[in-house]
């Protein structure tokens, strides 16, 4: 049985730090696909964060994350794509709420994958139109600028989703699956 979502305790904080660290320390990795936009592998991290632990893990490992990643690379942290990041992997995240998926001990269907996908997609939308809508109302950054770099970084965190998040949850599930052809003769 799952814990609650919003049951803090060693191991949860832990994973948060562990996500958090990791997607800041990847988060630099990148192509550029538009204006201060990249196509990021780390992407696929908050899917797998989300997917594995929870909407709230995920929205804190993303959040915490990005933050870091900013302070790292450009000493300013930029809010918007900050709270982005921790949306979306939220909204991914909430395939753990689906009943009866539990990749922890690989139990999942084909509609749980289909959920995830529809999860991850409206989340990077929804959060990407967050913060360029952040962006143009408190950074005073140009709409024109947000509109390019909004649209990049959808369909650039969508690849990689689909790519490489949506297959490594999956992964995830079949390896720990409890299935084998083995069998013991007497």
């Amino acid at each position: 049985m799952k814990k609650s979502i919003f049951h803090l305790n060693t191991r949860t904080v832990v994973t948060i730090g562990i996500g958090a660290a990791l997607y800041g320390a990847t988060s630099f990795i990148g192509i550029p696909v538009g204006p201060d936009t990249s196509l990021r592998p780390a992407i696929a991290l908050l899917a797998i964060f989300g997917a594995l632990f929870g909407p709230v893990v995920g929205f804190i490992a993303g959040l915490i994350g990005h933050v870091l990643n900013d302070l790292l690379t450009s000493g300013t942290v930029w809010w918007g794509w900050a709270l982005g990041s921790g949306i979306t992997a939220a909204f991914m995240g909430l395939i753990y709420l689906s009943k009866g998926f539990d990749p922890q001990n690989g139990i999942y269907k084909g509609k749980h994958i289909g959920l995830f996908v529809i999860y991850g997609i409206v989340g990077i939308i929804l959060s990407l139109l967050f913060s360029g809508w952040f962006d143009i109302a408190f950074m005073g950054e140009p709409s024109d600028k947000l509109v390019v770099q909004v649209t990049a970084a959808s369909i650039s965190n969508m690849i990689v989703f689909l790519v490489l998040g949506v297959p490594a949850v999956i992964g995830f599930a079949k390896r720990n699956a409890k299935v084998s052809n083995l069998s013991v003769n007497e």
